[in-house]
């Protein structure tokens, strides 16, 4: 058990009545990496500057964790101390201790086996599973340490994605993945409060009468396989109410849903109304001045979903891993839509549930609009660390020192001597130059008054906008420095691209089927507006063109010189080698494509949406195992948000240690933002040795 150890100047003593509550508690530290120390002259002044922290609480009390269920004497981890609950106790020689709580485990599965805790870990033909922590010899987005509220520990059979029952990907090449033989167990299942005239959250619990989609279309009997073949029937699905030809979420879909009778139309949503006040919450657009909050950010409603030590957010409608009572019902003005960071409660700061279950609650990772220093650094955290994609090796900072004359100093020194700030290279106020720029000099690293500019981290900050390119929201200028338009040699746009490289660009493949020739291409860099007037912009020819390997859509484009980077353009990360992106994790796609008359065309656009496992993505209800192992999928299954036409080439950017990495290459979809048909990407992951080798021979 971790215990506070407080550093007080002035000589006083860690352990007197003050401080006394301070001895079991969130196993944070005052003095933190890098080292702060709160200078205090009293232990009663300690005790207030620890309990004004909000990254962590110093006490644990009901009126200090509010949200971990201090009820009576319960045990309870409210720490998410690894040996389990604990509590005080009433001997007063024993302050605390914890509680002998077993850990559950059975070996039968109550409906589909979603909370299936047991250790079987075989098929029904007898395979052997794979773990779920390794990628061998299957590939795939089941992540452990970025899925914690799954529970997928060691190769044991889950079921985390509303499968009929529980899982797992095999160790035999030849068979990626199949059920488990589980029996069900002979107790009853547990009861569920019916809902029978609306929708609660994701509505698992209606047990309504509507029999018609959001489009007017009838619904098919569950029983039924015509016209639509499916497994969604009551023996798979025995808990989930599946009478009938009722609208019903067997399989945690955004809302209860329907197999239509309609052969052009395998299933769509119904309109079945929301319990409470509020209608449902839908995908929100963020207004551009929420990157921060006011107060104590109860008036926040911007789109941040991750906490301060880099845990996501569980839904506020959801009860896994964390049973609560702040929902979307209880608290209607507070907008909890999503998993959206909030503050429902009137807490210090804007904070969410997590999916972690050894963590119940967190701040968010939001800084204060008035811009104050933060005094608190999120803890560095193993399995946040191990959730979060490596990033392709680089070089290691240079030294900031010279070594002879310093013609070869890259460091960060901008003071002059005397002290005076140093002009930037590029810029001529207040100093006109012609001699030593950028382009008169492209391999001096004259790229700023410093050469701090590090790739996947924008000057300016993203909105991070969970809208829709096909709804068009629209960018903040300058927020994705990577993204490129790829031109005709007329300089007509028609398709988007990444630097990765000062000198290189990655595109899709298919988007120079016009001509192999490099001189039929123009590239863009730096600008905002697809008409390119921007004073920022920079224009390229293009030397040579590398694709990828046959059956791949995947390019290399060469410019005829390095693009200068400055705080308008500035290469993507590229991902670590075969590096698999987990399940549900949020990505971003940028370009200035179709938009179907929604608005926005001519600025560069982005939405954010999740990526999705490709063994659900080749669901026959979905791409029909069309998706290839080093292909990609991302999109809301729901609609209404993908990437089209134009953005083909362009990037899918995942971010992670504050930093936003190329996972993906816009490469085809079926149609555009349309149900059941997400967005498919080249995996760039699959790619790093190609990319890296042919940069390095060309």
């Amino acid at each position: 058990m971790k215990v506070h150890k407080v550093v007080i100047l002035l000589g006083l003593f860690l352990f007197t009545d003050v401080l006394e509550a301070y001895t079991k508690t969130d196993g944070a530290w005052i003095v933190k990496l890098p080292k702060v120390q709160y200078s205090v002259t009293t232990v009663e002044e300690c005790a207030i500057k620890c309990n004004k922290e909000t990254s962590f609480t110093c006490s644990i009390t009901p009126k200090t964790h509010p949200k971990a269920d201090l009820e009576s004497n319960f045990c309870r981890n409210p720490d998410g101390d690894k040996g389990g609950p604990w509590c005080y106790t009433t001997d007063p020689e024993k302050r605390w201790e914890h509680c002998d709580i077993q850990d559950c485990t059975e070996e039968c599965i109550q409906c589909s086996g979603e909370n299936y805790r047991g250790k079987i870990s075989t098929t029904m033909s007898g395979f052997t599973c794979q773990r779920w922590d390794s990628q061998k010899p299957h590939n795939h987005g089941y992540i452990p340490s970025a899925l914690p509220d799954k529970y997928l520990e060691e190769n044991y059979c889950r079921n985390p994605d509303g499968e009929p029952r529980p899982w797992c990907f095999t160790t035999s090449p030849s068979k990626r993945w199949e059920s488990c033989s589980i029996p069900r167990c002979a107790t009853e299942p547990p009861t569920i409060v019916p809902e029978l005239t609306c929708a609660s959250g994701e509505g698992s619990s209606y047990r309504g009468t509507i029999v018609v989609t959001v489009s007017g279309k009838t619904c098919q009997d569950w029983a039924s396989q015509s016209p639509q073949k499916h497994s969604r029937t009551s023996e798979n699905y025995p808990c989930k109410g599946l009478d009938k030809n009722y609208c019903r979420n067997p399989d945690n879909e955004r809302s209860p849903w329907c197999y239509t009778t309609d052969p052009e139309t395998r299933w769509e949503y119904c309109s079945v109304p929301s319990c409470g006040d509020q209608p449902r919450p839908e995908e929100p657009v963020i207004p551009e001045g929420e990157a921060c909050y006011e107060g104590d950010g109860t008036s926040y409603r911007g789109a941040m979903s991750e906490t301060i030590s880099g845990k996501k957010c569980q839904f506020w409608t959801s009860m896994e891993p964390h049973r609560h009572s702040k929902t979307p019902q209880n608290f209607p003005k507070a907008d909890l839509r999503r998993n959206l960071c909030r503050n429902p409660d009137g807490d210090r700061a804007p904070w969410c549930y997590t999916t972690d279950p050894t963590v119940r609650w967190e701040y968010c990772n939001i800084e204060r609009c008035d811009n104050k220093p933060s005094s608190r650094e999120p803890p560095t955290n193993p399995s946040v660390a191990a959730a979060s994609p490596s990033i392709s090796s680089s070089p290691s900072p240079e030294k900031d020192c010279k070594v002879g004359n310093g013609a070869s100093y890259r460091g960060s020194t901008s003071i002059t001597l005397p002290g005076v700030t140093c002009q930037a290279w590029s810029s001529m106020i207040p100093h006109q130059h012609a001699s030593f720029t950028p382009e008169t000099h492209p391999d001096k690293g004259l790229e700023s008054n410093v050469d701090s500019l590090k790739c996947g981290q924008p000057s300016v900050k993203p909105k991070r906008c969970f809208g829709r390119i096909v709804g068009g929201c629209i960018s903040k200028p300058h927020s994705w420095p990577w993204q490129i338009s790829l031109r005709t040699r007329t300089k007509i746009h028609f398709c988007g691209g990444t630097l990765i490289d000062a000198q290189w660009v990655l595109t899709a493949a298919h988007c120079l089927e016009r001509s192999d020739s490099p001189s039929a291409y123009k590239i863009f860099l730096g600008v905002h507006t697809e008409r390119a007037n921007e004073a920022s912009k920079q224009e390229r020819d293009v030397t040579k063109i590398i694709k990828g390997p046959a059956g791949t859509d995947i390019a290399l484009l060469k410019l005829d010189r390095p693009a200068l980077i400055t705080d308008k353009v500035l290469p993507a990360c590229l991902p670590e080698k075969d590096y698999i992106v987990p399940s549900n994790t949020e990505c971003y796609v940028t370009g200035w494509g179709e938009t179907q008359g929604t608005g926005g065309e001519g600025f560069l656009k982005e939405t954010g949406f999740p990526v999705i496992e490709n063994k659900v993505c080749n669901r026959a209800s979905f791409l029909n195992g069309r998706v290839k192992e080093h292909e990609m999928c991302a999109g809301n299954i729901e609609g209404g948000t993908d990437s089209c036409q134009g953005d083909s080439g362009g990037p899918l950017v995942c971010y992670a240690q504050n930093t936003f990495v190329l996972q993906g290459v816009t490469s085809w979809g079926l149609g555009c933002a349309n149900a059941m048909k997400p967005g498919v990407y080249t995996r760039v992951s699959k790619f790093v040795d190609w990319i890296e080798r042919s940069i390095k021979e060309n």
